[in-house]
């Protein structure tokens, strides 16, 4: 009960925004109509649990969110907006929401390539699956660790104290539930390579690629950016952009 308590509360703390927004880098209209289902939503978060991820990835991203679409039925928002997205979110869990939760916040989309109908449909499932999981607390303490060193720790050696996840598998943070979705299709995020020698005995020199799949408590948002096996979509050239129509304010 006292570690309830304690998880809650920690989770309340760092859940509590700490920056403003970062600048856009489309428009609402733009990112709705780029959005396919299966894709990737990165986003630069404003909270105290979203500096320590940046910090500890050395990336802009510190939150992902799966867009499933409205065909997935998720649910609807007190308006009616459909809800469309599926995160792991620090103090509620994993839960759906609408695309416009992310309205005025810095986006990126990573798209996977080649999904089928029925990938789509396993994608959704298992999301629909995971509902009400709760957050990896394990990573929240750990992440405190980072915030609140005791004994005092400098600031460029606090990383190195963190091991994300606690391996149960009802707790997840937002990369983590994200990865294993995509795992689960064998569809490939950063897998470990190794290069090992060909059985072709024609040519002595060459070489073939043997892919091992990295466990999902290892991924963190930036992993779907850095991907090769991801696309990214950047929404306002997907709109029919022409630079010419831009109206510069020193014309």
């Amino acid at each position: 009960m006292l570690l309830n308590w304690l998880s809650r509360r920690l989770a309340a703390y760092l859940s509590k925004q700490v920056t403003r927004h970062s600048v856009r880098t489309s428009t609402w209209k733009a990112l709705e109509k780029s959005l396919q289902p299966g894709d990737v939503v990165l986003v630069e978060g404003n909270t105290r649990i979203s500096a320590a991820i940046k910090f500890l990835t050395q990336s802009t991203w510190s939150h992902a969110a799966l867009y499933l679409g409205p065909e997935a039925g998720l649910g609807t928002a007190a308006n009616s907006e459909p809800h469309v997205l599926v995160e792991a979110d620090l103090e509620e869990g994993i839960r759906t929401l609408p695309l416009s939760f992310y309205r005025h916040t810095h986006t990126r989309v990573c798209r996977p390539v080649g999904l089928s109908k029925e990938d789509i449909r396993q994608l959704a499932d298992y999301s629909k699956s995971r509902l009400g999981h709760q957050y990896d607390m394990k990573n929240v303490f750990d992440l405190a660790r980072y915030l609140f060193p005791t004994p005092p720790v400098p600031v460029r050696y606090r990383h190195k104290l963190l091991a994300f996840g606690s391996g149960d598998p009802t707790r997840a943070i937002c990369s983590t539930f994200i990865a294993e979705g995509f795992q689960q299709l064998r569809y490939p995020i950063l897998p470990v390579v190794r290069t090992l020698p060909s059985d072709d005995p024609d040519c002595e020199d060459c070489v073939y690629e043997q892919f091992r799949v990295r466990h999902h408590s290892l991924f963190t948002p930036r992993d779907f950016d850095a991907s090769p096996y991801f696309r990214i979509i950047k929404p306002t050239l997907e709109d029919n952009f022409d630079y010419r129509a831009i109206d510069w304010s020193d014309r």
